[in-house]
Protein backbone atom coordinates (compact mmCIF):
# COMPACT_ATOMS: atom_id res chain seq x y z
CA UNK A 1 0.00 0.00 0.00
CA UNK A 2 1.33 3.41 -0.89
CA UNK A 3 0.11 6.37 1.04
CA UNK A 4 0.76 9.53 -0.99
CA UNK A 5 1.19 12.59 1.17
CA UNK A 6 1.06 16.20 0.14
CA UNK A 7 1.41 19.33 2.18
CA UNK A 8 -1.38 21.81 1.77
CA UNK A 9 -1.27 25.38 3.06
CA UNK A 10 -2.54 28.63 1.73
CA UNK A 11 -1.13 29.56 -1.67
CA UNK A 12 0.54 32.63 -0.21
CA UNK A 13 2.88 30.35 1.70
CA UNK A 14 3.66 27.88 -1.09
CA UNK A 15 6.98 27.91 -2.96
CA UNK A 16 6.25 24.96 -5.24
CA UNK A 17 6.93 21.26 -5.20
CA UNK A 18 10.38 19.76 -4.84
CA UNK A 19 11.48 18.28 -8.16
CA UNK A 20 9.88 14.92 -9.06
CA UNK A 21 7.95 14.78 -5.80
CA UNK A 22 4.65 15.71 -4.24
CA UNK A 23 6.36 17.52 -1.35
CA UNK A 24 5.47 21.20 -1.19
CA UNK A 25 7.94 23.74 0.16
CA UNK A 26 5.88 25.96 2.44
CA UNK A 27 8.58 27.90 4.28
CA UNK A 28 11.92 29.45 3.39
CA UNK A 29 14.98 29.95 5.53
CA UNK A 30 17.96 32.13 4.61
CA UNK A 31 20.77 29.61 4.39
CA UNK A 32 23.70 32.01 4.11
CA UNK A 33 22.86 35.72 3.95
CA UNK A 34 20.64 37.84 6.16
CA UNK A 35 20.99 35.84 9.36
CA UNK A 36 23.26 35.59 12.39
CA UNK A 37 26.19 33.18 12.09
CA UNK A 38 27.08 31.71 15.47
CA UNK A 39 30.46 30.30 16.39
CA UNK A 40 29.16 26.74 16.20
CA UNK A 41 27.76 27.44 12.70
CA UNK A 42 31.19 28.58 11.52
CA UNK A 43 32.95 25.63 13.17
CA UNK A 44 30.63 23.10 11.56
CA UNK A 45 30.76 24.88 8.22
CA UNK A 46 34.56 25.01 8.18
CA UNK A 47 34.83 21.35 9.19
CA UNK A 48 32.50 20.18 6.44
CA UNK A 49 34.19 22.45 3.89
CA UNK A 50 37.69 21.20 4.75
CA UNK A 51 36.57 17.56 4.57
CA UNK A 52 35.00 18.10 1.14
CA UNK A 53 38.04 20.01 -0.14
CA UNK A 54 40.28 17.15 0.95
CA UNK A 55 38.12 14.75 -1.04
CA UNK A 56 38.78 16.77 -4.20
CA UNK A 57 42.40 15.54 -4.13
CA UNK A 58 41.25 11.91 -4.45
CA UNK A 59 41.95 11.51 -8.21
CA UNK A 60 45.52 12.74 -7.72
CA UNK A 61 46.36 10.57 -4.69
CA UNK A 62 44.71 7.26 -5.54
CA UNK A 63 46.25 4.03 -4.29
CA UNK A 64 44.45 0.76 -3.69
CA UNK A 65 45.62 0.74 -0.08
CA UNK A 66 44.12 4.18 0.55
CA UNK A 67 40.93 3.24 -1.27
CA UNK A 68 40.28 0.10 0.75
CA UNK A 69 41.24 1.82 4.00
CA UNK A 70 38.74 4.55 3.18
CA UNK A 71 36.05 1.98 2.46
CA UNK A 72 36.76 0.04 5.67
CA UNK A 73 36.55 3.21 7.76
CA UNK A 74 33.30 4.17 6.02
CA UNK A 75 31.77 0.79 6.89
CA UNK A 76 33.02 0.83 10.50
CA UNK A 77 31.87 4.38 11.24
CA UNK A 78 28.65 4.03 9.26
CA UNK A 79 27.48 0.62 10.42
CA UNK A 80 28.69 0.57 14.02
CA UNK A 81 29.13 4.27 14.78
CA UNK A 82 26.20 6.16 13.28
CA UNK A 83 23.61 3.54 12.33
CA UNK A 84 23.89 1.03 15.17
CA UNK A 85 25.20 3.24 17.98
CA UNK A 86 24.02 6.82 17.53
CA UNK A 87 20.70 5.92 15.92
CA UNK A 88 19.33 2.53 16.93
CA UNK A 89 21.08 2.14 20.30
CA UNK A 90 21.36 5.65 21.76
CA UNK A 91 18.53 7.58 20.09
CA UNK A 92 15.84 4.88 20.18
CA UNK A 93 17.06 2.22 22.64
CA UNK A 94 16.19 -0.41 20.03
CA UNK A 95 18.90 -2.70 21.36
CA UNK A 96 20.93 -2.94 24.55
CA UNK A 97 24.69 -3.49 24.49
CA UNK A 98 27.25 -4.04 27.24
CA UNK A 99 28.61 -0.65 28.29
CA UNK A 100 32.12 -1.37 26.98
CA UNK A 101 30.68 -2.19 23.56
CA UNK A 102 28.18 0.68 23.64
CA UNK A 103 30.99 3.16 24.31
CA UNK A 104 33.25 1.59 21.67
CA UNK A 105 30.59 1.87 18.98
CA UNK A 106 29.69 5.39 20.11
CA UNK A 107 33.33 6.41 19.77
CA UNK A 108 33.31 5.20 16.18
CA UNK A 109 30.36 7.55 15.73
CA UNK A 110 32.40 10.40 17.18
CA UNK A 111 35.06 9.78 14.52
CA UNK A 112 32.43 10.14 11.77
CA UNK A 113 32.60 13.95 12.23
CA UNK A 114 28.82 14.18 12.81
CA UNK A 115 28.93 15.85 16.23
CA UNK A 116 29.03 14.26 19.67
CA UNK A 117 26.43 11.70 20.78
CA UNK A 118 24.50 14.10 23.03
CA UNK A 119 24.01 16.66 20.24
CA UNK A 120 23.27 14.06 17.54
CA UNK A 121 20.74 12.13 19.61
CA UNK A 122 19.00 15.28 20.86
CA UNK A 123 18.47 16.61 17.35
CA UNK A 124 17.24 13.25 16.11
CA UNK A 125 14.75 12.86 18.94
CA UNK A 126 13.39 16.33 18.22
CA UNK A 127 13.06 15.30 14.58
CA UNK A 128 10.77 12.44 15.56
CA UNK A 129 8.87 14.52 18.09
CA UNK A 130 8.13 17.33 15.61
CA UNK A 131 8.54 15.49 12.29
CA UNK A 132 7.78 17.60 9.21
CA UNK A 133 6.43 20.50 11.22
CA UNK A 134 7.95 23.93 11.74
CA UNK A 135 9.80 22.60 14.80
CA UNK A 136 11.45 19.75 12.90
CA UNK A 137 15.22 20.48 12.76
CA UNK A 138 15.51 19.39 9.11
CA UNK A 139 12.23 18.97 7.25
CA UNK A 140 12.03 19.44 3.45
CA UNK A 141 9.06 21.78 3.96
CA UNK A 142 11.88 24.35 4.20
CA UNK A 143 13.35 23.08 0.92
CA UNK A 144 15.61 20.23 -0.17
CA UNK A 145 18.92 21.93 0.61
CA UNK A 146 17.80 23.00 4.05
CA UNK A 147 16.82 19.44 4.96
CA UNK A 148 19.97 18.03 3.37
CA UNK A 149 22.70 20.34 4.69
CA UNK A 150 21.51 23.89 5.33
CA UNK A 151 20.21 23.17 8.83
CA UNK A 152 23.70 22.10 9.94
CA UNK A 153 25.00 25.65 9.60
CA UNK A 154 22.01 27.28 11.28
CA UNK A 155 22.05 26.45 14.96
CA UNK A 156 20.08 29.61 15.61
CA UNK A 157 17.14 27.85 13.97
CA UNK A 158 17.46 25.01 16.47
CA UNK A 159 17.80 27.40 19.41
CA UNK A 160 14.66 29.22 18.26
CA UNK A 161 12.68 26.00 18.46
CA UNK A 162 13.96 24.58 21.74
CA UNK A 163 16.14 26.58 24.09
CA UNK A 164 17.29 23.69 26.26
CA UNK A 165 17.89 20.14 25.14
CA UNK A 166 16.00 18.28 27.82
CA UNK A 167 15.48 15.10 25.80
CA UNK A 168 18.89 13.50 26.37
CA UNK A 169 19.11 13.23 30.15
CA UNK A 170 19.89 9.53 29.78
CA UNK A 171 23.16 10.44 28.03
CA UNK A 172 23.94 13.51 30.11
CA UNK A 173 23.95 11.34 33.25
CA UNK A 174 26.87 9.30 31.89
CA UNK A 175 30.38 10.64 32.39
CA UNK A 176 31.60 9.14 29.12
CA UNK A 177 29.18 11.17 26.98
CA UNK A 178 29.77 14.35 28.97
CA UNK A 179 33.52 13.90 28.48
CA UNK A 180 33.13 13.36 24.74
CA UNK A 181 30.97 16.48 24.45
CA UNK A 182 33.59 18.62 26.23
CA UNK A 183 36.52 17.25 24.23
CA UNK A 184 34.83 16.45 20.92
CA UNK A 185 37.05 18.54 18.64
CA UNK A 186 40.23 17.08 20.14
CA UNK A 187 39.17 13.59 19.09
CA UNK A 188 38.72 14.70 15.48
CA UNK A 189 42.15 16.34 15.37
CA UNK A 190 43.73 13.28 16.98
CA UNK A 191 42.09 10.98 14.45
CA UNK A 192 43.21 13.11 11.49
CA UNK A 193 46.75 13.32 12.91
CA UNK A 194 47.01 9.54 13.36
CA UNK A 195 45.75 8.97 9.82
CA UNK A 196 48.40 11.38 8.52
CA UNK A 197 51.15 9.69 10.52
CA UNK A 198 50.07 6.32 9.15
CA UNK A 199 49.69 7.21 5.48
CA UNK A 200 50.65 10.87 5.03
CA UNK A 201 48.62 13.11 2.74
CA UNK A 202 47.29 10.27 0.56
CA UNK A 203 45.54 8.56 3.45
CA UNK A 204 44.43 11.88 4.90
CA UNK A 205 42.66 12.57 1.61
CA UNK A 206 41.00 9.17 1.37
CA UNK A 207 40.26 8.28 5.00
CA UNK A 208 39.37 11.74 6.32
CA UNK A 209 38.31 13.36 3.05
CA UNK A 210 36.64 10.78 0.81
CA UNK A 211 35.32 8.42 3.49
CA UNK A 212 33.90 11.20 5.66
CA UNK A 213 32.38 13.05 2.69
CA UNK A 214 30.68 9.85 1.55
CA UNK A 215 29.43 9.28 5.09
CA UNK A 216 28.16 12.85 5.32
CA UNK A 217 26.22 12.81 2.07
CA UNK A 218 24.78 9.34 2.70
CA UNK A 219 23.53 10.32 6.15
CA UNK A 220 22.15 13.63 4.90
CA UNK A 221 20.10 11.80 2.26
CA UNK A 222 18.11 10.12 5.03
CA UNK A 223 17.01 13.57 6.22
CA UNK A 224 16.28 14.92 2.75
CA UNK A 225 15.64 12.24 0.10
CA UNK A 226 13.86 9.91 2.52
CA UNK A 227 11.29 12.61 3.25
CA UNK A 228 10.81 13.41 -0.44
CA UNK A 229 11.17 10.41 -2.78
CA UNK A 230 10.06 6.82 -2.28
CA UNK A 231 7.11 4.77 -1.08
CA UNK A 232 4.96 4.88 2.06
CA UNK A 233 3.67 1.46 3.03
CA UNK A 234 2.72 2.67 6.52
CA UNK A 235 0.41 5.41 7.68
CA UNK A 236 2.79 7.58 9.71
CA UNK A 237 1.21 11.00 9.27
CA UNK A 238 4.43 12.52 7.95
CA UNK A 239 6.55 12.71 4.79
CA UNK A 240 8.85 9.78 5.58
CA UNK A 241 9.57 7.46 2.65
CA UNK A 242 11.18 4.09 2.04
CA UNK A 243 14.02 4.63 -0.42
CA UNK A 244 15.93 1.53 -1.54
CA UNK A 245 19.01 3.26 -2.92
CA UNK A 246 19.48 5.34 0.23
CA UNK A 247 19.10 2.11 2.22
CA UNK A 248 21.99 0.57 0.26
CA UNK A 249 24.19 3.60 0.98
CA UNK A 250 23.35 3.78 4.69
CA UNK A 251 23.35 0.15 5.84
CA UNK A 252 19.55 0.03 6.08
CA UNK A 253 18.60 3.54 7.19
CA UNK A 254 16.80 4.28 3.93
CA UNK A 255 13.78 2.20 4.95
CA UNK A 256 12.73 5.41 6.60
CA UNK A 257 8.94 5.09 6.48
CA UNK A 258 9.34 1.73 8.23
CA UNK A 259 11.44 3.49 10.85
CA UNK A 260 8.93 6.30 11.43
CA UNK A 261 6.14 3.76 11.74
CA UNK A 262 8.07 1.76 14.35
CA UNK A 263 10.68 4.08 15.84
CA UNK A 264 11.68 1.59 18.51
CA UNK A 265 12.41 -1.23 16.06
CA UNK A 266 15.98 -2.49 15.73
CA UNK A 267 15.06 -3.73 12.28
CA UNK A 268 14.30 -1.16 9.59
CA UNK A 269 14.18 -3.45 6.56
CA UNK A 270 11.00 -5.25 7.59
CA UNK A 271 10.58 -7.27 4.39
CA UNK A 272 12.98 -10.09 3.51
CA UNK A 273 14.09 -8.23 0.38
CA UNK A 274 14.74 -4.92 2.19
CA UNK A 275 18.50 -5.03 2.73
CA UNK A 276 19.39 -3.82 6.22
CA UNK A 277 23.06 -4.41 7.01
CA UNK A 278 22.74 -2.89 10.48
CA UNK A 279 19.97 -5.36 11.34
CA UNK A 280 22.13 -8.28 10.20
CA UNK A 281 24.87 -6.96 12.48
CA UNK A 282 22.47 -6.72 15.43
CA UNK A 283 21.27 -10.28 14.79
CA UNK A 284 24.87 -11.48 14.88
CA UNK A 285 25.57 -9.61 18.11
CA UNK A 286 22.42 -11.12 19.61
CA UNK A 287 23.47 -14.62 18.52
CA UNK A 288 26.82 -14.28 20.32
CA UNK A 289 25.22 -12.80 23.43
CA UNK A 290 26.36 -9.20 23.01
CA UNK A 291 22.97 -7.67 22.14
CA UNK A 292 19.90 -7.98 24.32
CA UNK A 293 16.44 -6.41 24.54
CA UNK A 294 16.24 -6.29 20.75
CA UNK A 295 12.94 -4.60 19.91
CA UNK A 296 10.75 -5.47 16.92
CA UNK A 297 7.25 -4.34 15.89
CA UNK A 298 4.37 -6.58 16.89
CA UNK A 299 1.78 -7.79 14.39
CA UNK A 300 -0.87 -5.71 16.19
CA UNK A 301 1.22 -2.56 15.81
CA UNK A 302 1.80 -3.34 12.13
CA UNK A 303 -1.94 -3.72 11.63
CA UNK A 304 -2.65 -0.35 13.26
CA UNK A 305 -0.07 1.42 11.10
CA UNK A 306 -1.39 -0.19 7.92
CA UNK A 307 -4.93 1.10 8.43
CA UNK A 308 -5.63 4.33 6.60
CA UNK A 309 -6.52 7.24 8.83
CA UNK A 310 -6.66 11.05 8.52
CA UNK A 311 -3.24 12.48 7.77
CA UNK A 312 -2.06 15.81 9.10
CA UNK A 313 -0.55 16.72 5.72
CA UNK A 314 -3.63 16.04 3.63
Amino acid sequence: MRNMITVSHSKDSEYGNILLSNVMVTRKRNLFMGRTWRTIDIQIGVTILVVHLLALFAPFTFTWGAFWSSFAVYVLRGTFGITLSYHRNLAHHSVKLPKWLEYTFAYLGVLAFQRDPIAWVSIHRYHHQYVDSEKDPHSPIFGFWFSHMGWLFDNGYILEKYQERKNVDDLKKQAFYRFIKRTYTLHLFAFAYLVYVFGEFTYLVWVVGVSTTWGYQSTFLVNSACHIWGSQPWNTGDLSKNNWWVALLTFGEGWHNNHHAFEYSARHGLEWWQIDVCWYTIRFLKAVGLATNVKLPTEDHKLKKSIASPNKFK
